[in-house]
């Protein structure tokens, strides 16, 4: 049941990048079923977080999460852009996001 999840799922696609140089402080992310810029308009704002699993355990945990926030979009495809607290780490590109659904701006 897809009732039971207050996120949208999504992928890291890389950094926001140039012909030769690339921006780590701004990361490329596909929400699912997002195709249009239209579409993406409503992510705008909403909380990011991307949920890692480290070796090291801290507070009794070895989940880790890194938060961000969308900012705008990118293209005519729903890709969006967003800047994360700490910038993501590159082995992070291709793995899945959360797309919370608050703030909530309806």
């Amino acid at each position: 049941m897809a009732g039971d999840r207050l996120y949208a799922k999504g992928r890291v696609l890389g950094y926001e990048r140039a012909k030769r140089s690339q921006n780590p402080n701004v990361s490329l992310l596909q929400v699912e079923g997002v195709q249009t810029t239209k579409d993406a308009q409503f992510y705008l704002g909403k909380r990011v977080a991307y949920v890692y699993r480290a070796n090291k355990e801290k507070n009794g945990s070895k989940i880790r999460v890194i938060w961000g926030r969308i900012a705008r979009t990118h293209g005519t495809s729903g890709v969006v852009k967003a800047r994360f607290r700490n910038n993501l780490p590159p082995k992070s590109f291709g793995s899945s996001i959360r797309v919370m659904l608050y703030p909530s701006n309806i």
